[in-house]
């Protein structure tokens, strides 16, 4: 196997966008966490892929459901990167004291959060560690004014709510 600690190394130093994905299963168990990984996978027809970790508790409740929200973190939104990236949806029921309402597919949608898109699941395809769910998108909102994204180097130091 060739020798991987030049890529570790070159991936730790990159600044993914992090987002909180939501998502509700038809019996009603709602989830979310930080995620990483995702981005476009189209143009035309627009799509976007979202990577959930096969260990969280979002990924279980992914599994049953229709559609998942993609809310793009704020650089001053280090705290819902912390509460939905270091607690688990296992022990917890994340939205208890968030402000929030149910959107297409009946995910949550954060209100601390305007820049979203909800997409309708197409696709699940298993990546390694990780599941790629391709979504194609039915609604979408940007707040007034640049998205000054929050970035995984803000938030490399947070210790993950389950096990990697």
């Amino acid at each position: 196997m060739p020798e991987l600690s030049g890529l570790t190394r070159l991936l730790t130093e990159l600044d993914y966008p992090m987002v909180v994905v939501t998502t509700t299963a038809p019996d009603g168990e709602r989830s979310g966490c930080v995620v990483g990984f995702l981005t476009q996978c189209s143009v035309h027809p627009p799509r976007l892929a979202v990577f959930l970790s096969v260990t969280n508790h979002t990924f279980r409740v992914a599994e049953r459901a229709d559609h998942l929200a993609v809310h793009f973190l704020t650089h001053d939104q280090r705290d819902l990167a912390e509460w939905f990236g270091s607690t688990t949806g296992d022990e917890t029921d994340k939205f208890d004291d968030l402000a929030w309402s149910p959107g297409p597919g009946g995910v949550p949608l954060l209100e601390a959060c305007p820049h979203r898109v909800v997409g309708r699941i197409l696709d699940r395809r298993s990546t390694g560690d990780h599941v790629c769910h391709v979504l194609a998108p039915v609604a979408a909102a940007h707040d007034e004014g640049p998205l000054r994204q929050l970035g995984f180097q803000a938030v490399l130091d947070l210790e993950p709510g389950h096990d990697p």
